[in-house]
């Protein structure tokens, strides 16, 4: 049977404009083609440093953001009890008015009994400055539940960071960990960067329950086991201090981890940071000497208790969290 003569090169449409993606917080760069107006294809854009043309499945699919059949054209009012699905649509200038209505009678009442909260919305910036001119003070979004933490982790780590995926040396880095990394955020920038690692030798290992396409071209996957991550970290870091790998200035100098901690099971300062009479945090590589400990037999330790070993002094460096 004759395959159909196909024009591949045909246009997909009558223009093309350049933007960027917002299926994820990559930003990859993408072609839209349009067609009378309308989105006919997306693309990757080759010229975008980001992603240099490539695209993911989520990214392709954007398109339905704007044609959907669930996407919802008009406000939906509730017309039934609260659970019953019921629902009627209603104009923009009426669904206006009646969310108006509600919020100033709570700003004449008092303003912060509105809790103001949004998603991944990408517009952090104008809801955290509307709900400012409200007068609430009870307002938050994603970014400090998922995003913030991890880019500060990599800040004080790495020396950077894209959001929450990091920012992994990719050019010299010999050994790269993917701890529990998602395929569908940041995918284009990561396939980029482990082929270029793959390409020069270096070893990929992938810590995930489910042996995804990452852990697929990993050198080595450790399938760990659902909720136990905080004990194989520990176990590294534990592994790492006993044989004297680590680089022991860098957590004296930005972190606590030489700093004392209280064990006292049962009494009101377990777990704290032990202290001097000045109210000064005490650091030490091992548990006091005789004599500097604390009264009553409360045991000191750090975290590098079992390596460096030297007398309890005030901390001089590092921070107080």
């Amino acid at each position: 049977m004759r395959e159909p003569d196909l024009d591949l090169q045909a246009p997909v449409g009558d223009e093309v404009k350049q933007t960027t993606c917002y299926m994820c917080a990559c930003r990859c760069g993408i072609n839209v083609h349009l067609r009378e107006g309308r989105i006919r294809y997306i693309e990757g854009n080759p010229a975008h440093p980001v992603n240099r043309g490539v695209l993911c499945a989520k990214g392709s699919a954007g398109i339905m953001q704007h044609y959907s059949p669930a996407r919802l054209d008009k406000p939906l009012l509730r017309v039934g009890e609260r659970g019953e699905g019921k629902f009627r649509e209603i104009e923009w200038d009426e669904a206006l008015a009646l969310a108006a209505g509600w919020l100033r009678e709570t700003r004449e009442r008092d303003p912060d009994h509105l809790a103001f909260f949004t998603g991944r919305d990408q517009s952090q910036a104008l809801t955290g400055w509307w709900a400012q001119q409200y007068g609430t003070i009870n307002y938050a979004a994603h970014g400090g539940f998922c995003s913030v933490n991890m880019a500060a982790g990599g800040l004080y780590t790495l020396g950077g960071s894209f959001w929450e995926f990091g920012e992994p040396d990719w050019e010299h880095a010999k050994y790269l960990m993917l701890w529990g990394v998602a395929e569908d955020h940041d995918s284009n920038p990561i396939k980029l960067g482990l082929g270029h690692m793959k390409g020069r030798g270096a070893k990929v290992v992938a810590v995930n329950p489910v042996r995804s396409g990452y852990g697929a071209i990993a050198d080595e996957w450790i399938g760990i086991r659902p909720g136990t991550d905080g004990l194989f970290a520990f176990a590294l870091a534990h592994e790492l201090l006993k044989a004297d790998k680590i680089d022991l200035d860098y957590p004296v100098r930005y972190t606590n981890a030489h700093w004392l901690v209280v064990q006292d099971p049962g009494g009101a300062d377990d777990g704290l940071f032990a202290r001097d009479a000045d109210g000064r945090a005490l650091c030490g590589l091992s548990p006091p000497p005789a004599g500097r400990g604390r009264p009553g037999g409360v045991e000191l330790r750090s975290l590098m208790a079992r390596t460096h070993p030297s007398p309890t002094l005030p901390c001089k460096q590092g921070r107080e969290s």
